[in-house]
């Protein structure tokens, strides 16, 4: 992984390149518009407000000094988490990060005493999807919806953290 260094700490402006980043790939790539990266904007601001990373923690890639992708857990109170922001820049895909960092944010929100885990994605996002479904998530529910631009199917997934593993 020439290049690539991951920080758990946040700082100074980590919050606007997570929300950049989302803000360039998104849209190219699935034809999201200005209302999903308001709404990404929105909670970074929020969990930064609350304290982010306190109590969760946050997974920041970097390849030769560029911000190149994110993972984050945030506490959502009464033993819930949250595993938000999960993407990665084409420059760092494929080298088995978004596993790795998705598989750290659930161990760590298990070390945290968090009893369940939830994360919202669609279903375009199949290698994504396989990650959480290898870890355990399963789809609670999914529903239609435009309302960031072209039809998703939205998708709210679960990790019930007090089951055994495996």
């Amino acid at each position: 992984m020439d290049g690539v260094t991951i920080r758990n700490e946040v700082r100074p402006g980590d919050g606007e390149a997570i929300i950049a980043l989302h803000a360039e790939l998104y849209p190219v790539e699935y034809g999201m518009d200005e209302r999903f990266v308001a709404g990404v904007r929105n909670a970074v601001e929020t969990a930064l407000a609350k304290g982010w990373p306190e109590g969760g923690g946050a997974w920041l890639v970097e390849r030769n000094g560029l911000f190149s992708g994110s993972v984050g857990l945030t506490d959502e109170g009464d033993g819930l988490g949250r595993i938000r922001w999960v993407l990665m820049h084409p420059r760092v895909r494929g080298l088995g990060l978004g596993r790795r960092l998705v598989g750290e944010a659930v161990e760590r929100a298990r070390e945290l005493g968090m009893r369940k885990l939830e994360l919202d994605t669609f279903s375009d996002l199949r290698v994504a999807a396989r990650i959480y479904r290898d870890l355990g998530f399963r789809v609670r529910s999914e529903e239609r919806t435009t309302k960031w631009g072209p039809e998703i199917v939205y998708q709210y997934y679960e990790l019930d953290l007090e089951q055994p593993e495996g």
